[in-house]
């Protein structure tokens, strides 16, 4: 078989027309279609079906994370004869200090984060200042000022006055990111859409869309018909939108996500032996993570190396793919699913933790062996993607047959597009 890092990403293209792309999502979350693939076949549903293809007892995990409004417009200071200056965006990727979402969100006065920086070429040095009505009327001035590189991201801190959050002041003045591919701004309408009704952790600057489509009906229905619902936190990157430019995916560096999981959903992940259905591809990205972070935890403690900081259990890119050769080699014990996550949940145990937070760079592509979701529900990605490699691995290969029902039978594609549930 080929290795994962010879892949040719130009195996994974599709034509994808722009009329395709569903620009806005439809007015009924839980009205799209819903490609059914079972066992190599495909038929077509809409999406209120979904409970009768699940079976009873099954454990369904969706990603509760919140998209925040994280794109910020800041004008250069105004210049002779009453021109303004220039237009300058920051982007928030994810926080520098304090380091802790939850944290960050919390802090007044001041925090620092990493940015993307629109026209930057026009904010050599110096602050630039906003000012900023709140919701109560009183008017704060908030400021920034770049302190550096951090890779390919900024190091903007943020000041401002008045007694209020940083999440306030984002719920104030920012805009949320809709996907670059939409070709429009930022309406109303998507603070509300582009959010999952079960999101809840502040976190992401796009959202985990394979949610887009569940409604309060569809998740009472999945509830009577006896399939337990469980929730972990990825805070989805601005990588998620980095296109693979190398010929072969072994030159494609994968973005690092945060994750946070819960010692409640490890253990009903135990009781369902290692098994779940998993909504959306951050899920996925999470669930077989959390193998590989038992896997580590396990080699730390042999060693006597742990500390209790969860990034301790960071997910590298190709770690599953060297972990499988030495395991394939003798080099290396091959886990059971339940194996690693019963290695995990003693690694909370030993260090006290409720949650554990740490993050991953995992990429699954063909040739990755899945460990624990066994059925998944997901939109349709781009051409090209990593998130298609995803799918290819889930279904062995057969995601044409997919990817050309979903266009001769005119779905819908992208974030506000239709949705699929894959059981291989």
């Amino acid at each position: 078989m080929i290795s994962p890092k010879n892949i040719h990403i130009a195996d994974y293209n599709y034509p994808l027309p722009d009329e395709r792309i569903a620009k806005f999502p439809l007015a009924e979350r839980d009205s799209s279609k819903l490609l059914v693939y079972k066992q190599g076949e495909v038929t077509e549903d809409v999406f209120t079906s979904l409970p009768k293809y699940l079976p009873k007892g099954a454990l369904m995990v969706f990603n509760n994370t919140k998209v925040i409004q994280a794109r910020l417009h800041f004008r250069k200071s105004q210049v002779q004869d009453g021109v303004q200056g220039a237009l300058i965006e920051v982007f928030c990727l994810e926080p520098a200090v304090p380091n802790d979402y939850q944290l960050n969100f919390s802090q007044k006065g001041g925090v620092e984060w990493y940015c993307l920086v629109g026209n930057l070429k026009k904010w050599k040095e110096g602050q630039l200042h906003r000012d900023i009505e709140m919701p109560n009327g009183e008017v704060i001035t908030l400021s920034c000022e770049r302190k550096g590189l951090h890779g390919t991201s900024h190091v903007v801190a943020f000041t401002w006055n008045g007694d209020y959050t940083w999440a306030e002041l984002l719920d104030a003045v920012g805009e949320l990111p809709i996907p670059p591919y939409l070709n429009r701004e930022t309406q109303e309408s998507d603070k509300r859409t582009y959010q999952t009704v079960y999101s809840k952790i502040k976190g992401s600057v796009a959202a985990p869309t394979a949610g887009l489509h569940f409604t309060e009906r569809v998740l009472k229905a999945i509830d009577d018909a006896g399939i337990e619902r469980e929730e972990l936190t990825l805070h989805v990157g601005a990588g998620t939108f980095k296109p693979v430019k190398s010929e072969e995916i072994g030159g494609h560096d994968m973005h690092t996500e945060h994750v946070a999981v819960r010692r409640q959903t490890i253990e009903k992940l135990i009781a369902h032996d290692g098994e779940a259905i998993a909504v959306g591809t951050t899920s996925v990205r999470t669930l077989e993570s959390l193998y590989y972070m038992g896997v580590k935890s396990e080699e730390l403690r042999a060693k006597g190396a742990e500390t209790g900081d969860g990034e301790e259990l960071h997910v590298e890119q190709w770690m599953p793919y060297e972990y499988a050769d030495a395991c394939e080699k003798g080099e290396k014990k091959m886990f059971s699913t339940v194996e690693a996550l019963k290695a995990l949940l003693s690694y909370l145990d030993r260090h006290n933790m409720d949650v554990l937070h740490s993050s991953t760079q995992i990429i699954i592509a063909p040739g990755y062996e899945y460990h624990i979701v066994r059925r998944m529900v997901t939109n349709f990605h781009q051409p090209q993607s990593t998130l298609l490699l995803l799918v290819s691995a889930f279904v062995k290969g057969d995601w044409h047959k997919i990817y050309d029902f979903a266009l001769s039978h005119d779905f819908r594609f992208l974030s506000y597009g239709d949705s699929s549930l894959l059981m291989p």
